[in-house]
């Protein structure tokens, strides 16, 4: 089926839930068959540890089954301990704008979906592999999505097991620490098939250069946005709410919410700032009888794009879709529109 204007319109695979049932042999065998030896494969994500610890196992999986293999990721990268996985582990990316992907034969999504990204939307693919809730509106040859994962990462660790290969420590070290930050050191949900690739890749990976990822995390710069946050936060009902106004990347909203929601009694954290033309909308709670995607979807998904899991979630609406364009948005904004769907 096709749009109006010529593209392809993308329906939701109506095997999936049969798929889920497959051993990883038979995942692999699918996923491997996709692929021939003259195909020029782009691989798209939306760069964080998990996608690009994703990327460059399937760039191991395709190394010599395929002619060429481009890792392109739309978003700037400015979280320090990403940009530091990136140069410690020489990860070969580039920027999305610089490619063409209709020149490639083959197209892979990993840790995302096309419906994900306003640039996802238009662009056809032949695999997605994902741990995020499916969504409606696309089609794909091979399509591999387990919500019940903590990692798109500990997907392609079975993968990679069931192809017999094992990872070199580069490879080993970025799943390892993908693995440990999309489950929050398995304090977010996740699955016993999680915990036997992080066992893993434990004996595999370099710890030392785990941990010089993990500690390299705040720029002196961004202390001045948790001085925002700290001085104008409203607490009420065990809620926390936090405006910080524009900000250079969203990447610093959710450092801010991932450190407020450590204070004790508090059940809700909502961390907003403006960035580009955009609001942004950072969601945290303990998950227990709670739902943040789903809240997020309540409350934003008619003016902008919203979900995410259980613990932690994320809306972005176009300062257009707000009253007076997002001019007088507030704290007490944030504390009025959450709660009536709380």
């Amino acid at each position: 089926m096709t749009t109006t204007n010529g593209t392809a319109l993308l329906e939701p695979d109506p095997n999936r839930k049969r798929n889920s049932k497959k051993t990883a042999k038979e995942r692999l065998q699918e996923l491997l068959a996709v692929f021939g030896k003259d195909d020029t494969v782009l691989v798209v994500i939306n760069a964080d540890p998990d996608a690009l610890a994703s990327a460059m196992a399937l760039r191991r999986l395709l190394r010599y089954r395929v002619k060429s293999i481009t890792i392109a990721y739309p978003n700037e990268i400015r979280r320090l301990n990403n940009l530091v996985m990136v140069d410690l582990l020489k990860l070969p990316i580039e920027r999305l704008h610089t490619v063409k992907p209709a020149e490639f034969t083959k197209r892979v999504m990993l840790d995302s979906q096309p419906s994900h990204l306003p640039c996802f939307e238009n662009l056809s693919c032949d695999v997605v592999v994902d741990h995020h809730p499916a969504t409606r509106g696309w089609l794909a040859r091979f399509v591999d999505i387990r919500k019940e994962f903590g990692a798109t990462a500990s997907m392609m660790v079975e993968y990679l097991r069931a192809a017999g290969i094992k990872p070199s420590v580069p490879l080993a070290t970025a799943l390892f620490y993908a693995i440990k930050v999309d489950t929050n050191n398995f304090e977010k949900k996740a699955t016993v098939a999680d915990a036997i690739s992080f066992r893993y890749l434990f004996k595999l990976a370099n710890q030392h250069l785990v941990r010089k990822i993990e500690l390299s995390t705040l720029r002196r710069s961004e202390l001045n946005y948790f001085k925002v946050a700290l001085a104008g936060m409203k607490v009420t009902k065990q809620r926390l709410y936090a405006h910080i106004g524009r900000v250079p990347s969203p990447d610093v909203l959710v450092l801010i919410a991932d450190f407020l929601k450590q204070v004790h009694d508090v059940a809700w954290v909502f961390v907003s700032g403006v960035y580009g033309d955009k609001l942004v909308v950072i969601f945290r709670c303990d998950g227990y009888k709670k739902n943040a995607g789903r809240l997020a979807e309540k409350v934003f998904s008619a003016t902008g794009s919203a979900g995410g899991h259980r613990e932690a979630a994320r809306a972005e609406v176009p300062l257009r879709n707000l009253d007076r364009e997002g001019a007088e948005f507030s704290t007490n904004t944030l504390v009025r529109l959450t709660t009536k769907h709380l």
